[in-house]
């Protein structure tokens, strides 16, 4: 099923424009909310899943959360450049990079649960409990269609 055609599309009326300006808003909180800690929103992400495993290569984290190579690269250096992770080679594939937190980066990470949520409580106060599992029902459904 079609929803937008050429008729009816409006730019400020369509679902890319508001997720992007969500997007930015919600970036722009959590970026002035981390910066306690020193770090971004991104990077938020890419120390949250070393944390839980959920990727351990720069090529793992690029697919999980988004983001092409080359900005996969620079943001790796920023938080290597700060003390947070250390990158080593692989003893069976020396292509592969290896990430993993220091001691700092850990502590950075076990900070972010203190600081995240708050941000998006305030993002989310006017939802009731059922619009907030149906929004992030459809966002899901969104995100892998």
């Amino acid at each position: 099923m079609d929803h937008y055609s050429k008729e009816n599309f409006q730019l400020t009326r369509s679902i890319g424009f508001f997720l992007n300006r969500a997007r930015n808003s919600l970036l722009m909180e959590m970026d002035a909310a981390l910066k306690e800690v020193d770090i971004t929103a991104q990077q938020m992400g890419i120390l949250l899943s070393l944390t839980h495993g959920v990727a351990a290569t720069p090529f793992e984290l690029s697919k999980l959360l988004g983001i092409d190579t080359g900005l996969m690269t620079r943001t790796l250096d920023k938080l290597e450049n700060k003390g947070l992770l250390a990158r080593s080679r692989s003893s069976d594939d020396r292509r592969v990079v290896n990430l993993t937190l220091t001691p700092k980066g850990k502590a950075v990470a076990e900070r972010i649960p203190e600081i995240a949520p708050k941000v998006l409580n305030a993002r989310l106060k006017t939802f009731s409990q059922e619009e907030f599992a149906e929004f992030l029902r459809l966002l899901a459904k969104f995100a892998d269609a």
